[in-house]
């Protein structure tokens, strides 16, 4: 998962086509309207902690709709969150202005393993050492 500081110069889109989707948007009317035809970045809001929304959409997005390109997390988002996120299927996040992006990686290096299945991995761990 892609890291990025909240201080840090945003990337220049160029010819990334890139998509800022609202927390109560319905994914399946933008789907159904080809609002992620070309898109390459997904972007989803954060708007507090708390507020877990935008993990349904990327599993959504992931999931059902296929989308392969990159979902970014955005808003609010801290350290504590990278691993749910990565597992939901966001691949970059701009962490909330305050938190140290050298603190991230740690996070991934302390739960690399998981029982259940995810985006990234669908089996579960039983599956994937009988297989």
């Amino acid at each position: 998962m892609k890291i990025i500081a909240a201080d840090a110069v945003p990337e220049s889109a160029g010819a990334e086509k890139t998509l800022q989707i609202p927390n109560d948007a319905e994914l399946a009317e933008l789907v159904a309207s080809g609002a992620l035809e070309g898109v390459q970045r997904v972007e989803l809001q954060f708007p507090k902690f708390t507020d877990g929304r935008a993990y349904s959409q990327a599993l959504l997005l992931r999931r059902r709709y296929r989308f392969a390109g990159d979902i970014r997390a955005t808003g609010d988002v801290l350290i504590d969150q990278l691993v749910h996120m990565h597992r939901s299927g966001f691949t970059s996040a701009v962490l909330a202005p305050g938190v140290n992006a050298d603190a991230a990686q740690r996070q991934f290096d302390r739960y690399s393993a998981f029982y259940q299945g995810d985006v990234l991995e669908p089996r579960p761990l039983f599956a994937r050492e009988a297989a």
